[in-house]
């Protein structure tokens, strides 16, 4: 009976189970089971970008929290660093402690006499800050100047890429025949009685086949800018032409050639050959014979036999990489002799900013980001959630308050480079305030914050509900009364979401903070709200913009710490949200 029912048309009902019915429900299950893969899809594909750029942001960080040192025995004398024999901080910290890290490098280099030669070594190798560390040490106990002092020398940034194999690929691989020398210093010619040399010659016709293309490609430029130049220019272009096909003519016939030497040049790969405790540059190399420049003296010219010398390649030219082939020898002994260390590059949190990337830190910058997001907190929470709870509750609704409403939500979505230009003309121009200081900043940044927390605070206390107010109103309470102590107390869990957001969006801004002075160079730590300062994100646009590879690390590892930062700062929000959220 209820089946003849269901399948009546008459009276206005439905067969579930009809073949119409199954379809459509099958239709409706497939639109649900579509909608649904498309959100995952979606948060799988933010999920994966996501990862990708923290993961190659973290990758390239992690050479930044690591340094390298020299752990050497250093002898500080008064001659040195304490003028007259005076051993007070002033004099002290006045010493040339770097000549006491040159005589302390020095005895392991006794044949570097040259001055150039020295200058490659000690002012290209080691840090300008080096005697930091042996400078520290005395001034906290004098009584150290005369006496070995074991210390930590730092490198300079070229050295640290070097160790960390950041400026060239580096193989090494043992003779298998054994080699002659002709001398032990100065330009000496080497044999082996095997192809030892067989695949350094034919990596080097790698390169210069390599180099022949890029000449072609710059010949190609050349001809094709040939017909757009000047006349008067076209025959020195055309000398340049030549020039270039007669460079790159000899490099492909070079590369071509079968047997004989050839030659090293700064645009092939360098060969290096450490042998009697010294090593040699190869100019000249073929498969059995090559000649070369000493660059650490060997000890003596005898024979070396099968397993007991090296052969070492360095991929990168020398013409394309800061550290020569005689400062990679250097620093292969170095670290040969045990006093190469790595170490946590502490200084990154506690040192100011610097020219020079090993020594650089983001203590200024981390200590003039919390100093800007105090005074923007104190500023633009109060006055945000008084003037969310004006609008929202007591203003009478007339066209002004709209005027007003308006206004706030136009301020919302104004470019934040808008504000930086008001803070430039009114708080520096006109009021005179100390430039690049983080008051200036928190209240430019304030007044970037402000509409987010008053839209976001409104609609918080309108989500409250009615029967909140209504209830206190009821007991006697006043309107003010039933505002500050029953709904604002419900509404600040939305109050403090919208602080987070308002002040995350603060944290990274750069623009803003530009036009007010605060992309200066900064070195001394600020002490307050009106010292000279600068901010995490503009520290890292200014790293960002530096030439030198060591300050790409720098600037991923500042990234990590700011992000860092923002997590520590909206888990603090976030925590208070929950604290002050009111179940029903």
């Amino acid at each position: 009976m209820t089946d003849a029912t269901l399948q009546t048309a008459d009276a206005g009902r439905v067969d579930f189970r009809s073949p119409a019915a199954q379809a459509h429900l099958r239709k409706r299950y497939a639109v649900e089971s579509r909608f649904k893969f498309y959100g995952v899809a979606a948060i799988a594909f933010a999920a994966f970008f996501i990862v990708f750029l923290v993961s190659d942001i973290v990758t390239k960080a992690i050479p930044a929290f690591t340094e390298h040192r020299l752990s050497i025995t250093l002898t500080p004398t008064a001659e040195r660093v304490a003028e007259g024999g005076r051993t007070d901080r002033q004099t002290l910290m006045a010493g040339d402690w770097n000549a006491v890290v040159r005589d302390g490098v020095g005895k392991y280099f006794p044949d570097v006499t040259n001055r150039a030669q020295r200058s490659k070594l000690y002012n290209e190798l080691i840090s300008i800050g080096g005697g930091d560390d042996i400078r520290n040490r005395v001034i906290a106990d004098p009584s150290l100047l005369g006496k070995p002092v074991q210390a930590q020398v730092l490198l300079s940034d070229d050295s640290d890429l070097y160790f960390k194999g950041m400026m060239t690929e580096r193989t090494e691989r043992e003779g298998r025949g054994s080699i002659g020398v002709s001398g032990t210093s100065g330009d000496v010619s080497i044999a082996t009685n095997v192809n030892d040399f067989a695949q350094d010659v034919a990596r080097v016709r790698s390169d210069l086949q390599a180099a022949a293309r890029r000449a072609q490609l710059e010949i190609n430029r050349l001809k094709a800018a040939l017909e757009t130049v000047a006349p008067d220019r076209r025959a020195a272009l055309q000398d340049q032409i030549n020039r270039q096909i007669a460079v790159a003519t000899d490099m492909d016939r070079r590369a071509k050639s079968v047997g004989g030497t050839e030659l090293i040049g700064d645009s092939t790969s360098s060969v290096l050959v450490k042998m009697n405790g010294g090593v040699i540059k190869l100019t000249e190399i073929g498969n059995e014979k090559a000649s070369g420049t000493v660059l650490i003296p060997l000890k003596d010219a005898s024979e070396a036999k099968p397993g007991s010398w090296k052969i070492i390649n360095l991929t990168t030219p020398e013409g394309s990489r800061k550290l020569s082939d005689q400062q990679i020898a250097w620093l292969d002994r170095m670290k040969e002799e045990g006093l190469v260390t790595q170490a946590f590059a502490s200084r990154l949190f506690f040192s100011g900013d610097s020219r020079e990337p090993e020594l650089a830190g983001i203590i200024g910058g981390l200590t003039g980001t919390a100093l800007t997001m105090l005074v923007t907190l104190v500023l633009c929470l109060p006055i945000g959630v008084l003037a969310a709870i004006y609008l929202e509750e007591f203003a009478p609704k007339n066209r002004l308050t709209d005027f007003i409403e308006i206004n706030i939500n136009n301020l919302a979505a104004v470019p934040s480079i808008v504000f930086g230009l008001l803070g430039l003309a009114i708080f520096l121009n006109t009021f005179d305030m100390p430039r690049s200081s983080p008051l200036v900043g928190g209240l430019v940044l304030a007044l970037l914050v402000l509409p987010t927390i008053i839209i976001s605070s409104r609609a918080a206390l309108k989500a409250v509900p009615p029967s909140i107010r209504e209830a206190a109103l009821g007991l006697g309470a006043s309107k003010q009364q039933a505002v500050f102590q029953h709904v604002l107390p419900v509404a600040m869990p939305g109050v403090l979401t919208g602080t987070i957001i308002g002040m995350a969006h603060a944290l990274g801004e750069t623009a803003p903070l530009l036009m007010i002075g605060m992309v200066a160079f900064i070195i001394d730590v600020p002490r307050s709200v009106t010292e000279s300062a600068t901010v995490l994100p503009v520290q890292i646009f200014l790293w960002s913009d530096l030439p030198e590879p060591a300050f790409q690390a720098k600037t991923a590892a500042a990234i990590v710490i700011l992000l860092l930062f923002l997590f520590v700062m909206n888990g603090a929000a976030i925590w208070l949200r929950r604290r002050f959220e009111r179940r029903w």
